[in-house]
């Protein structure tokens, strides 16, 4: 009997921990299945709500097709975030490249500008040895024809590097870079902000386009160092006006961010970086050109005028002359070369023209806002008297002083303060 009642126990025991083995397995596939699904579900792509009502906006009120066709499918979404991708991969190619060519245009600056002085000191020294009466220097034959070699080097290398202008390059390429990233960052904020459209390409594609003419790449593309006219230097499109059917509105009560007072504003900082901004900046830009373009001859004349003058060492008829003009000579040549490429002076110019540039940009960014007639077409009036502001580093306040030059009473000779304290 007690054997009986411990087989009955053990075989309900058993029974249980079968049924609770098998419940907990069902349970374990159950769970397994039910954090399946989730993972499955969770990488369906992302749906961007604003893409199609910002295709509507650019979509022109006149339209042959039927509606079905004109709402934009994913792929057309991606193929756009594609173009912003692939413009904002080469504009990172493009900073990168401008850097390493900078460094290596510096560095061609100092090894010119060292080699040249070496070589022209060197030759002034030998021409003064090879003055010393023959008897008593054996080699006078080799001091002279050595220190017209090196003179006539000096004096090619001089015309090479005032052609080229390796410190005015290495400014070029450092702007470049800057400018370079800058649009990248620009791009990547209007991305943050909103879906990108087919005209945020062209738009992009244009700013490109624009950034590679005015600083190239190649030394055969290189921009004219001597100009006749100095102007500012020009790296942006033309800014696009976008004119409405509306007329423009007789009081702006704050429309876009915009007032009259902000106009009277904006016009006065407008006249002021014309008259004063810009124009000392492409004055400062013309003197430097001068300078440079004098540098840049005396350089290489003086060490040509070296080099006759130290093969003409020891005719009886000149006397000490040409020995005083081999030697006089080669240092004045390694002074104006020292000024003109160690004092950087076609950098200092390219750094004129650009700070121009940088005040003419601002000009017609203005000019493009306030030639826009809708103000609902503008660009929202209290960001841009905040860029306006942080470019030209001035606070708000002092901005709305700019207001009483917008006066036509108010004559150009009144304005003797800049708009911009950045430069």
């Amino acid at each position: 009997m007690a054997a009986l009642r411990a087989q009955n126990i053990f075989l309900s025991s058993s029974s249980s921990s079968y049924y609770s083995s098998s419940t907990s397995s069902r349970r374990r596939v159950l769970g397994a299945s039910d954090l399946h699904v989730p993972r499955i579900q969770s990488i369906t792509p992302p749906k961007l709500p604003l893409m199609a009502n910002l295709r509507e906006e650019t979509t022109p009120a006149i339209c042959t097709r039927p509606l079905s066709t004109t709402t934009p499918s994913k792929d057309d979404d991606h193929l756009v975030i594609s173009k912003i991708y692939a413009l904002l991969e080469a504009i990172a190619d493009r900073a990168e490249m401008h850097s390493i060519i900078g460094a290596q245009r510096n560095n061609w600056n100092h090894l010119f500008t060292n080699s040249i002085n070496s070589i022209t000191l060197t030759a002034s020294l030998m021409a003064g040895i090879s003055s010393i009466p023959t008897g008593a220097s054996p080699h006078f034959l080799a001091f002279k024809l050595s220190s017209v070699i090196l003179f006539a080097a000096a004096a090619g290398m001089m015309m090479i590097t005032s052609k080229i202008q390796p410190s005015q390059l290495a400014e070029e390429q450092r702007n470049a870079t800057r400018l370079w990233k800058q649009l990248g960052r620009s791009i990547e904020t209007s991305l943050i902000l909103r879906p990108p459209t087919e005209r945020d390409v062209e738009d992009a594609m244009d700013k490109v386009l624009a950034l590679e003419k005015a600083y190239p790449l190649p030394i055969t593309g290189m921009v004219e160092k001597f100009p006749e006219v100095v102007e500012p230097t020009r790296w942006w499109p033309k800014f696009q006006r976008t004119h409405g059917t509306q007329a423009a509105p007789k009081r702006l009560n704050a429309i876009n961010g915009w007032s009259e007072e902000l106009e009277e504003e904006m016009r006065g900082i407008l006249r002021v970086l014309k008259v004063k901004d810009e124009k000392d900046y492409v004055n400062l830009g013309k003197l430097a050109v001068d300078a440079n373009k004098t540098l840049a001859s005396a350089g290489p004349l003086l060490a040509g005028l070296a080099a006759v003058g130290s093969g003409l060492v020891g005719a009886p008829a000149l006397g000490p002359v040409p020995a005083f003009i081999g030697v006089v000579g080669g240092v004045l040549a390694a002074a104006a070369n020292t000024f003109e490429h160690g004092g950087q002076v076609g950098m200092v110019f390219e750094l004129f023209r650009n700070c121009a540039g940088f005040y003419r940009r601002l000009q017609e960014e203005i000019e493009a806002n306030l030639g826009e007639e809708d103000a609902q077409r503008r660009e929202n009036g209290e960001v841009l008297e905040m860029k306006i502001a942080l470019q030209l580093r001035r606070g708000l306040s002092e901005l709305k002083e700019f207001a009483r030059f917008a006066s036509p009473s108010c004559e150009d000779e009144d304005i003797t303060e800049c708009a911009g304290k950045l430069f």
